[in-house]
């Protein structure tokens, strides 16, 4: 068997990966180490340090080489796994995730020509390796999901794990809030909807016209994260796209342009820019229909006005939210908020987990104050106005298992799941052909067994 994977590692030094015209060239790329069937190349050891160094990883040189070469290697172990289990992960599980990868990398590299400098590849190249390590994430996470999947912890394991925590050692937790609201929109004015038309309808003409609409949609378009990308969303299913945008994409050829179009965001324009079976990758001009002061002062004024006859007793919070809040999530729980995600739908917040706006005015409040009426952006980019109520308050304080048991909880979840990973990883080393280059011999590995 050694023999014949000896076979398959010479024929990979021999394949030939680029013609250049006529006259084809061998470019034999560097072998760093060998797992199972599994080959890790230099060049992804040199973009694994691009990227932690692009994400503020300061480690020295050759130290941070070994890490970045022995996650490879841990990471090819469950790769060549998935290959023994026949684990298929498709390409359409980490489109819509690409995009925000590369949206982040972006932002933290300050531009695009940055992060082209960084890796020394065009966008192109650096998008093709995104999805390639995305897709290699997602298969190692279906591994370690069979690994751990009968994986749980009871109550006194939860207590055993915090017991087992040096005192010195734990974890000082953030203060918590539980906090009501009430949210006004502003008056959805007919003649704000006008302008937010008229100047989408002004720049549809100027690209059916001649001009580029990723040029305008970097100049115009108030979608900031696809504004950078020329307003391109990249791939994405039609469920993952609102309702009215899902259906006039899908209404469109190649490299066309769709009406004006109304969602919970704002008015677009599409242009469909290619098809894939049951994705398509579009890019839009988003313009928000703009609050005018007079506006804004009128559901200040209502806001004040339903905040004082809460503290005066006239109404609950609770009555008041349910009468005339906009926020439908919190509206039906009278005003409480609760987090958006599915898998934790709990009340109590960080205050690093609130909106910016939030953040100032709640770090100073009291339990049972009620904020003054204050202007925010919502969770979709739009023009708010709201009141807020803290309900309830927990102080920073160091872990403890009485307030503390869902986050120590989890904790004591994730180490369970990681001695068994470790466990599978001292096994699976044992078993399975490994072979590193002399370059990486002299590293200090974490595990052990990797040289055989």
């Amino acid at each position: 068997m050694k023999k014949n994977l000896r076979l398959v590692v010479s024929t990979v030094f021999l394949l030939l990966i680029f013609c250049n015209g006529m006259k084809a060239q061998k470019l034999v790329e560097s072998v760093a180490g060998i797992v199972g069937n599994e080959v890790i190349y230099l060049s992804d050891v040199e973009n694994n340090i691009a990227q932690a160094r692009s994400s503020g990883d300061r480690t020295p040189e050759e130290q941070l080489r070994c890490r970045m070469f022995e996650d490879l290697l841990v990471s090819k172990l469950f790769l060549d796994q998935a290959r023994i289990d026949s684990v298929i992960v498709t390409e359409s599980s980490v489109e819509g995730e690409i995009n925000l990868r590369l949206n982040d990398f972006i932002k933290r590299a300050g531009s695009e020509k940055a992060l082209e400098e960084v890796f020394k590849k065009s966008m192109i190249e650096i998008k093709m390796d995104l999805k390639k390590s995305l897709l290699n994430q997602q298969t190692i996470s279906e591994v370690q999901s069979k690994i751990a999947d009968n994986i749980s912890a009871t109550p006194s394991d939860v207590k055993r794990y915090f017991q087992s925590i040096p005192k010195d050692s734990l974890p000082v937790i953030p203060e918590k809030v539980q906090l009501s609201i009430i949210q006004l929109d502003p008056p959805a004015s007919e003649e704000n909807k006008l302008e937010a038309r008229q100047k989408l309808l002004n720049l549809r003409s100027r690209i059916l016209a001649g001009e580029s609409f990723s040029t305008l949609a970097v100049l115009y378009s108030e979608d900031p994260a696809s504004a950078k990308q020329g307003g391109e969303l990249g791939f994405m299913m039609k469920g993952q796209l609102e309702k009215e945008y899902a259906d006039a994409a899908w209404a469109l050829n190649k490299n066309s342009v769709s009406r004006i179009v109304e969602t919970k965001y704002g008015f677009h324009i599409i242009q469909m820019i290619d098809r894939k079976g049951d994705m398509l990758d579009t890019r839009h001009i988003l313009i928000r229909p703009k609050v005018k002061p007079d506006e804004a002062v009128k559901a200040i004024v209502k806001l004040d006005s339903i905040a004082n006859k809460i503290r005066k007793d006239s109404i609950t919070f609770s009555r008041a939210a349910i009468l005339y809040s906009s926020h439908k999530d919190s509206r039906i729980n009278g005003g409480k908020l609760v987090k958006s995600d599915p898998n934790a739908r709990e009340s109590w917040f960080s205050l690093e987990e609130l909106d910016r706006e939030t953040y100032v005015i709640a770090r100073d409040m009291k339990i049972g104050e009620i904020s003054k009426p204050f202007r925010m952006t919502d969770e979709n980019g739009n023009t708010v106005f709201r009141i807020v109520k803290i309900d309830n308050q927990i102080p920073a304080h160091v872990a403890d298992l009485k307030n503390d048991f869902q986050e120590i909880y989890t904790s004591t979840l994730n180490n369970k799941r990681s001695k068994t990973y470790q466990q599978w990883i001292d096994k699976k080393i044992g078993t399975t052909y490994i072979k590193i280059s002399e370059e990486f011999k002299s590293c200090e590995y974490v595990n052990k067994g990797w040289l055989k």
